[in-house]
């Protein structure tokens, strides 16, 4: 006898289901505003001008130090005696004693009428 070969039915290769993607670059949806170059105002690092420091180290310690009396209850103000519980005050004062002893503190702003 000669055997034969069987026929297999549904031996075809499965199809998948999944939805093809198409290929094409999907666009922005932002507007363009236009194409023209946008300038900008600030100057480049190259230019910079070199900063040096407003105040000096005299100006620092004796902030400092009018700062530790403040928080100790040891700062009063100059004319009238009283306690300074203004933390403004107290760097005021600190600047005002390195002004006078001659340490690089920038000149203070007036307020008021201006200069003529």
């Amino acid at each position: 006898m000669v055997a034969r070969k069987k026929k297999t039915t549904g031996t075809r290769k499965k199809t998948s289901t999944r939805k093809k993607t198409s290929t094409r670059k999907k666009t922005s949806t932002r507007k363009k505003t236009s194409t023209r170059k946008k300038t900008s105002t600030r100057k480049k690092s190259g230019a910079r001008k070199k900063a040096t420091r407003k105040y000096g180290a005299k100006a620092g310690k004796k902030v400092k130090r009018a700062m530790h009396e403040m928080k100790h209850g040891e700062l009063k103000s100059g004319r009238s005696g009283k306690k300074v519980t203004s933390r403004k005050q107290a760097i005021a004062i600190g600047l005002s004693e390195a002004r006078a002893e001659g340490g690089k503190v920038p000149s203070r702003k007036r307020s008021g009428s201006t200069k003529k």
